[in-house]
């Protein structure tokens, strides 16, 4: 799966935003266009996989949901000193702190609109629907895995996102979504529980 950091190359899109907060349904961050020095055959196209609420009776609900409580204060104090351990710590390299920091920063991003609610904050934990073609071998290996993953979103009162993403590329914290979302991986080998958390700027 791609990296779900933003890279560095888009920080100079970041730093130029609206003058306005209602330019932000307007604005977008530009995008470079660059042909292949090789022309290349298009992949087929494929389905990409479905997102599911975790089950309630999940061992990993909470553990992901104990995960969420400490990340979201983290990203709404915006402070790098919180939030930048919980996103790799001394593996999250400078330029990928300054351009979360940037989004977190950003108040035509959907985090904006979250940090300052002062109703509810609604929240979601969504894993990936196991595909109806895999057996139950395939389905009892993947349970037994001493890893998952999984996306957190938040939505600023009830109600308030009517429609929660349905893929991993739905939950790209474009501006005009109605949710801002992070994946938190969770492992526990070595019999030591640990996660991190990613964040992603489409």
């Amino acid at each position: 799966m791609r990296s779900l950091l933003i890279p560095a190359a888009l920080l100079a899109a970041f730093a130029v935003r609206p003058a306005a907060a209602e330019d932000c349904a307007a604005w977008a961050p530009p995008r470079a266009e660059a042909a292949p020095l090789v022309p290349i055959e298009p992949e087929p196209a494929r389905e990409p996989a479905r997102l599911a609420l975790l089950a309630d009776d999940s061992p990993w609900l909470p553990r992901f949901a104990a995960a969420a409580d400490e990340l979201f204060p983290a990203l709404r104090s915006r402070d790098p000193a919180r939030w930048a351990p919980l996103l790799g710590g001394r593996w999250l390299g400078p330029a990928d702190r300054e351009a979360v920091a940037a989004l977190l920063a950003d108040r035509c991003a959907p985090f904006a609109p979250l940090f300052e609610a002062a109703v509810p904050i609604e929240r979601q934990i969504l894993g990936w629907s196991v595909p109806k073609a895999y057996s139950a071998a395939d389905r009892a290996e993947i349970a037994a895995r001493p890893e998952a993953e999984a996306l957190i979103c938040w939505a600023a009162g009830e109600g308030s996102a009517e429609a929660w993403p349905k893929t991993a590329a739905d939950a790209d914290n474009r501006a005009g979504r109605p949710y801002a979302c992070a994946r938190i991986t969770y492992s526990l080998r070595g019999g030591t529980p640990s996660w991190r958390a990613f964040i992603e700027r489409g």
